[in-house]
């Protein structure tokens, strides 16, 4: 079995952590590399007990690996899927964090959580992501053109809002006045798609969410379309250049560029032990069905 292991040491006590996962890989005598970065971190860490410079490192990934820790939060996940990319190497994600809707191997359990995945008590939920083309072209859009959340266009540098121009399927939606939109898969859709008044979109689901961010024509609502479809955005206002986000990665683009946004043609793999799901996962993380009251 090849592991890939990768993170970025943001939470308190994470150590503890990667030494465990560690040591419960190495006893079944998985060959591991990690992430070279990520390696440098922690063997500067003086909390860790042992010496793990001599494990292998890696700074691409390739067909050959089974499975990808990812150790951190969500936004760690977010990065590891820059790494995955169309590889379909399943990412299991260790929540160090808080939140964790991807990163759903909960610190607490994992030891029982490790021994069921080293022998593969688990099933895979596929995730679909968008891509993005920009016309004219832009350097910063490619390479990672692919979002598993969202791609979301912003203001920059000003208070005025901005004119986004919406084209679904080539014809006309709509031109919210606004600070920005996002155009969230099932996945972001309990992200930043979320805290903009956007619905929760089970991960199975067909479709695509655009939801407005702080729209100024009152009238505009989140809208659910198939995941067929195309979207076309021209964006304009009182700047010359406007942000576009994948993910946590942004660029900067001139206005009246035309970006289209589509389905992407692979999925990304998440891991997922069989008594989780993503029901349980709502009811956990945004507390439903637990009485307040007293």
């Amino acid at each position: 079995m090849k592991i890939g292991i990768y993170g970025q040491f943001y939470h308190e006590n994470s150590e503890i952590y990667i030494q465990m996962l560690l040591d419960a890989l190495q006893k079944r005598e998985a060959e591991v590399l990690i992430e070279a970065n990520f390696l440098g971190i922690i063997n500067k860490n003086q909390d860790i007990t042992k010496n793990f410079s001599g494990f292998s490192t890696f700074t691409e990934l390739d067909k050959s690996f089974d499975l990808f820790f990812s150790i951190g939060g969500d936004g760690t996940i977010l990065k590891a899927v820059t790494f995955v990319a169309d590889l379909d190497i399943p990412i299991v994600g260790i929540n160090t964090g808080r939140l964790g809707f991807l990163a759903t191997i909960q610190k607490e359990e994992m030891t029982e959580s490790l021994s069921k995945i080293l022998e593969g008590e688990y099933s895979i939920s596929e995730r679909s992501l968008l891509t993005v083309e920009t016309f004219p072209q832009s350097a910063e859009i490619k390479p990672l053109n692919f979002a598993l959340n969202e791609v979301a266009v912003n203001r920059r540098n000003t208070t005025s809002m901005i004119k986004v121009e919406t084209f679904v399927n080539d014809k006309y939606l709509t031109s919210y006045w606004s600070d920005g939109l996002i155009v969230a898969t099932p996945t972001g859709s309990t992200g930043y798609s979320l805290s903009c008044g956007g619905p929760v979109i089970d991960p199975e689901a067909n479709n695509i969410v655009l939801t407005p961010i702080a729209p100024h024509n009152l009238n505009a609502r989140p809208l659910v379309i198939p995941d067929s479809s195309t979207i076309s955005l021209k964006v304009s206002g009182r700047e010359n250049t406007f942000l576009v986000s994948m993910d946590s990665r942004i660029a900067t683009l001139e206005n009246e560029t035309t970006i289209v946004i589509k389905k992407a043609p692979f999925t990304i793999k998440l891991l997922q032990l069989h008594d989780d799901s993503f029901i349980k996962t709502l009811r956990k993380k945004l507390l439903w069905g637990e009485d307040k009251r007293n």
